[in-house]
């Protein structure tokens, strides 16, 4: 019994060592995935990437980030309970030209929960430019698996969901042929990577 209770005493001495370092490291990890803010005309909001699981989305993401692509771009598709999307259009729908389509990294590792990010695409799956899209439910029919490669998550936001909140009950029309466009147009006016902090 005296052997047990030592075993057990030291069981939980280097427990109570191993996770502060866990925790630790947990953060360090977090601290490093790279972080991008969006200035709206509805409000800021932030999102943390995850290019350890969808690399090639996030590079290209950021990429065009970093290139001010999304300054002065528009949502030009919001449907309340689903998701508000932009990224390819200014104001007055004129479609930005962009660059070539990245392959689908969709998986069941991130699904489309509320708050996520995640690439629009046509039904080719590998079709994914610069359009992104918000999840402002947990839509599960977008997984991959669910009804296909699904569509591939590649970050969440992290502060501001109210603001997407806000964003997706502006009142929509159509316009130019196309269904869900904000009649008051929601422009992106600033889209940036922020500085990780050392």
């Amino acid at each position: 019994m005296r052997r047990r209770s030592l075993f057990t005493f030291l069981g939980y001495a280097i427990l109570s060592l191993l996770l502060p370092i866990a925790a630790a490291q947990a953060a360090d990890s977090s601290a490093d995935l790279p972080e991008v803010r969006f200035v709206t005309s509805e409000g800021a909001f932030v999102l943390q990437l995850r290019p350890d699981v969808a690399p090639e989305t996030v590079q290209n993401f950021l990429a065009y980030v970093n290139d001010g692509f999304y300054n002065g771009t528009v949502f030009h598709r919001v449907i309340p309970g689903f998701m508000v999307q932009g990224g390819g259009f200014e104001p007055g729908l004129e479609r930005k030209k962009t660059n070539a389509p990245i392959k689908n990294e969709a998986t069941r590792t991130l699904p489309n929960l509320r708050g996520t990010i995640a690439m629009a695409r046509t039904n080719n799956p590998h079709s994914a430019t610069s359009q992104f899209f918000v999840n402002v439910a947990d839509n599960d029919f977008l997984n991959a698996g669910a009804r296909g490669p699904g569509y591939a998550v590649f970050g969440k936001v992290t502060d501001g969901m109210g603001v997407i909140d806000r964003i997706a009950g502006v009142k929509t029309g159509y316009q130019q042929g196309m269904a869900d466009v904000p009649v008051t147009p929601v422009i992106i006016q600033t889209a940036e990577q922020l500085e990780q902090e050392d």
